[in-house]
């Protein structure tokens, strides 16, 4: 095999940036099928993409033998269940981020992966821009000496009210869309597993929150801070600090920084700006799916990281007085 054939689950919005237009300019990845609860929606979305064949079920598309893996952006509460019932296809997996609905549920994937000797892989895309790694080489040189406090924001503006993002049923909340990439930052450029010391939210309905922040540690003794929100006074902020004994790393906009972003470091009392040059975090992120599927080359993301991400989501809900998410194979 020198393409990967991909399946997209549904006709998500997110599927033309995230997948549709990487495929398109890469030499080893083709999307050949789409499946969406909404016949008439699925084939005006592949009519719009030039995807040759539309399936009226996810399990009528899983059970195609031409298609290799499948592209997960079904809401956060089918994440799971979808991802597990591609796995028993014999389906590789992109599967956007969160995850799961819950650390439980992730454990069950990372298992059904390890099983099944399949690529099970998160979309957090911005991990696999070169900005990305140029902040972890930063953070973990000793060019800023012992690392102190990380702290991390994701805050952006919901507007529409009956979006599924807000939907409790659907494991939505501004900590699982949002804050599920303040926590992988903080984890990331933290360079350990954190623990979670204190958390309050402010909800938008019972059980769904617009607001989180979170208080962690470090097992060193540094401190960590999470921010986001989908609706709260900070409208736009997307940002990451670490904070050491001699300086300090600061970056805006690590998620898309094709875009735009800045990244100030500050040592002893000397400051430079650097700009990372690279293109679409997208097709870096699927460049590196294509890789692990066709020459079994390591991800940034897989399954055992998406575990330990969704333990301090569910840690953060715990500790804000509120319930982790539950998910579609917790209900059966």
């Amino acid at each position: 095999m020198d393409r990967v054939r991909i399946g997209c689950l549904g006709a998500a919005r997110i599927a033309p940036a995230a997948l549709l237009k990487p495929a398109r300019s890469s030499g080893e990845a083709e999307v050949t099928a789409v499946a969406a609860r909404d016949p008439q929606r699925g084939r005006a979305f592949a009519a719009k993409n030039g995807i040759p064949n539309v399936y009226e079920s996810y399990d009528a598309l899983l059970a195609d033998p031409d298609v290799d893996a499948v592209y997960n952006p079904l809401p956060n509460g089918l994440h799971g269940l979808c991802t597990l019932r591609a796995l028993e296809a014999g389906k590789h997996v992109l599967c956007e981020k969160p995850f799961t609905a819950n650390a439980s549920e992730a454990e069950r994937v990372k298992a059904s992966g390890e099983k099944a000797g399949l690529v099970v892989m998160e979309a957090f895309h911005w991990r696999y821009h070169p900005l990305a790694a140029r902040m972890v080489e930063i953070a973990r040189s000793g060019e800023l000496g012992p690392v102190r406090h990380v702290e991390t924001w994701m805050c952006f503006p919901l507007f529409k009210r009956d979006d599924i993002r807000w939907q409790l049923d659907l494991a939505g909340g501004a900590l699982m869309d949002a804050g599920c990439y303040a926590v992988h930052m903080l984890r990331t450029l933290g360079g350990e597993e954190p623990d979670v010391v204190s958390a309050g939210a402010r909800e938008r309905s019972p059980g769904v929150d617009r607001v989180m922040r979170a208080e962690l540690r470090f097992p060193t003794g540094a401190t960590g801070r999470v921010t986001t929100s989908m609706w709260s006074s900070t409208v736009l902020r997307i940002a990451a600090r670490v904070d050491g004994e001699r300086g300090s790393l600061r970056v805006f906009n690590p998620v898309a920084p094709q875009y735009f972003h800045r990244m100030t470091v500050t040592t002893d009392g000397r400051k430079r700006r650097e700009r990372v040059r690279g293109g679409s975090t997208y097709s870096y992120q699927l460049a590196a799916f294509t890789a692990a599927v066709l020459r079994g080359e390591p991800t940034l993301t897989p399954p055992s990281d998406s575990v330990a991400n969704m333990r301090v989501i569910d840690d953060i809900y715990r500790a804000a007085g509120m319930q982790p998410r539950v998910g579609a194979t917790d209900t059966g």
